[in-house]
């Protein structure tokens, strides 16, 4: 739960404003607001080359209301961590006397994928810096290409479904437990339809004095086929499935959070995998009664990894 009130959290100002480019019913402005609102210091951001870059920042006009700085599409961490070094240099010096905080944003094919070796290396420096991954399960900004986060079934431009191949054929990365493996202070997995868990995770980020990684499921309209006024359902769905557990790594404690700890209580059901195929487009082929073996396939591996993860939680 966020330690703020509601009322306290609506009086933070709007670091990210409307008038953005972002396709109808994009999860990552939201994801980004609530980031943003999660702590009332000043703070300073760094954004990947993606969907959400492109779309704030079409010049002349930005919706930043920040600080920011646009890096490549492989190196975010690196030019966050750049800046963090760059601050702390500054305060020994006494030229900056407040505290700030430092934020960066990618996709998942900027962080999953091309960006991986620059987000490892800056967990393993132990730098004062949240990482913000905006996982929509694709290279989405250049085409809806498959990537390390897109999920098993998946139809994309460069996995379709057809006569040779079902989708995507691998299993999606497991990157929260692959940072956490890191042994950094905190790692965290958010939706963005549970705005108190998503903030509280980012406060206890923002302040865990080094290294932090944030991991938001972030539902694409476009390149999950579904309607763009579901997004938040989308979202929803994806933690009743275990498709996305809430999670938290403090310290390397492993917590359940918010509705994925009611499905471990036994106090919410769990939904099946067929729920979350049904919602989508690109996994429309993966219900035909011919891939049936492959649903099977699907759901046995969501129910090992949930299990997994309940075990960790116990430990």
């Amino acid at each position: 739960m966020s330690s703020k009130p509601i009322k306290d959290l609506t009086k933070v100002p709007e670091r990210l404003t409307s008038g953005h480019r972002l396709c109808a019913g994009c999860a990552e402005s939201i994801i980004a607001r609530q980031v943003l609102m999660s702590t009332d210091k000043p703070v300073v951001a760094a954004s990947a080359t993606g969907c959400f870059e492109v779309s704030t920042t079409i010049f002349p006009y930005s919706s930043w209301n920040v600080p920011w700085i646009h890096t490549a599409f492989a190196n975010g961490a690196a030019t966050g961590a750049g800046l963090e070094a760059a601050y702390q240099g500054l305060r020994r010096k006494g030229k900056i006397k407040e505290e700030m905080r430092f934020v960066a944003f990618g996709g998942d094919g900027g962080t999953y994928d091309i960006g991986f070796q620059a987000l490892s290396g800056m967990l393993e420096r132990g730098q004062q810096l949240m990482y913000v991954c905006f996982n929509n399960e694709a290279y989405m900004n250049t085409g809806i290409q498959r990537s390390g986060a897109t999920g098993f079934g998946a139809s994309t431009t460069t996995s379709p479904a057809g006569t040779v191949q079902q989708g995507k054929t691998e299993y999606p990365k497991d990157l929260t437990m692959i940072v956490a493996a890191h042994d950094i202070p905190y790692a965290a997995q958010v939706s963005p339809h549970n705005w108190r868990d998503l903030i509280s995770k980012c406060e206890k980020g923002f302040e865990c004095g080094g290294p932090a990684f944030i991991n938001a499921v972030s539902p694409c309209p476009r390149g999950w086929r579904f309607a763009s006024e579901d997004t938040i359902l989308m979202a929803k769905l994806s933690v009743e499935t275990c498709v996305w557990p809430l999670y938290e790594c403090e310290n390397g404690e492993y917590r359940l959070t918010a509705e994925s700890k009611r499905i471990a209580d036994g106090v919410q059901e769990k939904k099946p995998i067929t729920e979350w195929f049904k919602a989508q487009g690109r996994y429309k082929h993966m219900l035909k009664p011919e891939n049936a073996e492959l649903l099977e396939k699907v759901q046995a591996e969501i129910d090992r990894k949930w299990e997994r993860l309940i075990k960790l939680s116990k430990l």
